[in-house]
């Protein structure tokens, strides 16, 4: 059964979370530092860790964990210290591109179709 919580599913969702905390650090760093290939690289590295919360546990919501991560990331990132300054800038195209190229890619890998999912049907085949 896919909607169970086991010990190990557990154990996913957590690496996923950290993995995608880590993952959006890395993200932001790079989009700020190299602007054009940054950002491909930093999206390149979201599919990636969203992809692999997909196929880790088998449904969609499996984007989740690596989603908040990404999220909880950016959040801690852009929050200003109390000297007044922040840790990244939210200055320049790419944080808002890397903000919303993340989100859209992690609707994508959420609601793609594996080979094992079978569509929904309202009614019941008759006998």
């Amino acid at each position: 059964m896919t909607g169970t919580l086991t010990p190990g599913r557990i154990a996913a969702c957590l690496g996923l979370l950290a993995a995608g905390a880590l993952t959006g650090a890395a993200g932001w760093l790079v989009v700020d530092l190299w602007f054009p290939a940054g950002l491909l690289l930093g999206l390149l590295a979201l599919f990636g860790v969203f992809l692999a919360g997909r196929i880790t546990l088998g449904v969609g919501l499996g984007v989740g964990p690596a989603a908040a991560g990404w999220f909880l990331a950016y959040v801690m990132l852009s929050v200003p210290r109390p000297e007044g300054d922040f840790l990244l800038s939210s200055s320049g195209i790419g944080m808002y591109a890397y903000l919303l190229g993340g989100t859209v890619l992690a609707v994508i890998c959420a609601t793609m179709r594996g080979p094992q999912d079978r569509p929904i049907q309202a009614a019941r085949p008759a006998k």
